[in-house]
């Protein structure tokens, strides 16, 4: 019995020591367990950026661009920003986002993600490699919506909706779509990253984003020419009260803006939000220093304006360089476009209706051009040469070539949205027209087009 029993208990310890699991294995599943855990992380925080971004569009600048217009304006200014955040982003879906980042030529992708297909719960490691493709599309999407509600400021009070709904979708195909891909997508003609020949560095959207728009609505404001009475009438903001509230919900915004462009990273994540916050405050600072030494005053529209200056600035360069840099760029971006809004506008007399190209055209060129300044591999560095150690970024690491690859980007930037932009409009021109009747933009356009007001009227 006792030789039987031994046999037995030999027997049960080999098969146990087959099923138990050995110290790789153990690891492996220690190792898997955490990569889901930071997968589910990353997925939220892109997520949360997400909504926070789509909050600048609405209702931070739907308060912003609401306040600084005429009263007899205010619905139609906040109506064109909000219908433009369901119309882009049906459009993104459907062929935006392919557009942007699927394979393609130099200056833009294919169609092989129309309508999301392969856009799916598995992650693109070309753009990031812990999350779903399809937050990693709705992140961007957000930025589409901005990029294209931001251009209304400079044909507010004038333009027709009906030609609204048809330029914004050609802007966003033919200038929009295009320079993401040159800038963030595979195979683009500026992202060296991802095999284009060119290194534009553009962390959240300087670029892609406000040069684009900026100039674009140069263009705008030049093709429809000025407002019934401008400049000689007052046009003043009819409440700055909601554009200092739309205003504070752009600077918390932006903060998730440009910390969600690190997708998970959460070191550079911290050093984008921290430059953010920074260049916002030399920002505003900058203006103010600029409007007091002008005027001996300091308003609320100047300090708010900016605020605004301040986050153009750093967009580009928020995941590049350290605090202090971030501090000069805000301020150093402020006082352009302080000039650019009193002083050369005012030269040139072009009628941009809420300085979008003071501000976001000049500001993404001067942070932009900054960034080759200013970025460093010590708080990025993505970058790496071939034995896998980080190159240098900017002037301050001893790459002074970045701010020629930087002004090139510029360069490309603005003709391809001064061209874009004078296509789509003359194609809006001559399919619908684009200016309201002088009658209808004396009247106002929210009873002229929309049969309403914004204060006080009775169904």
């Amino acid at each position: 019995m006792k030789p039987l029993l031994t046999l037995l208990l030999l027997l049960q310890a080999v098969a146990m020591a087959q099923t138990a699991p050995t110290v790789e294995q153990r690891l492996a599943v220690l190792e898997a367990a955490a990569r889901s855990d930071l997968a589910a992380r990353d997925n939220a925080w892109v997520l949360t950026g997400a909504a926070f971004v789509l909050m600048m569009t609405g209702p931070g600048l739907v308060l912003f661009y609401g306040g600084l217009v005429r009263k007899k304006n205010v619905l139609n200014t906040m109506m064109q920003t909000f219908v433009l955040m369901a119309l882009m982003s049906v459009l993104w879906v459907v062929v935006g986002y392919s557009l942007a980042f699927a394979d393609g030529a130099s200056v833009v992708g294919g169609l092989q993600h129309a309508f999301l297909k392969g856009v799916g719960a598995a992650p693109n490691p070309d753009y990031a490699a812990t999350i779903p493709a399809q937050t990693f599309m709705a992140f961007q999407m957000m930025f589409g919506l901005f990029a294209t509600t931001m251009i209304c400021g400079a044909f507010a009070e004038r333009m027709k909706f009906s030609a609204l709904l048809l330029f914004m979708p050609l802007w966003m195909l033919m200038v929009y779509c295009p320079i993401v891909h040159m800038v963030w997508g595979r195979g683009g003609l500026l992202n060296e990253a991802l095999g284009g020949p060119l290194r534009c560095l553009d962390f959240a959207g300087g670029v892609v984003v406000h040069i684009t728009a900026g100039v674009s609505a140069l263009v705008c404001s030049l093709y429809l020419g000025k407002r019934f009475g401008y400049p000689s009438e007052s046009m003043k903001p009819h409440s700055l009260v909601l554009s200092v509230a739309g205003a504070g919900v752009l600077w918390v915004g932006w903060l998730t803006l440009n910390a969600g462009r690190a997708l998970g990273d959460a070191a550079l994540a911290g050093s984008a939000f921290i430059a953010t916050q920074l260049g916002a405050a030399g920002g505003t600072l900058g203006w103010m220093t600029a409007e007091w030494r002008g005027t001996r005053k300091l308003s609320a529209l100047g300090a708010i304006s900016g605020a605004v200056s301040g986050l153009i600035g750093i967009t580009a360069a928020s995941g590049f360089v350290q605090p202090m840099a971030a501090l000069l760029i805000g301020f150093t971006t402020a006082l352009v476009c302080h000039y650019m809004v009193v002083a050369v506008k005012m030269r040139f007399g072009y009628d941009d209706t809420l300085d979008v190209f003071g501000l976001h055209g000049a500001g993404g060129t001067i942070g932009a051009l900054l960034t080759g300044v200013f970025a460093t591999n010590l708080v990025n560095s993505s970058w790496k040469d071939a034995a896998g150690r980080p190159v240098a970024l900017g002037w301050v690491d001893g790459n002074a070539g970045q701010v020629g690859s930087q002004l090139a980007s510029c360069g490309i930037a603005w003709v391809l949205a001064i061209a874009g932009t004078w296509a789509a409009l003359k194609i809006c021109d001559v399919l619908v027209g684009l200016r309201v009747s002088q009658e209808q933009e004396i009247q106002g356009l929210d009873s002229a087009l929309h049969g309403q007001e914004g204060y006080g009227w009775e169904p």
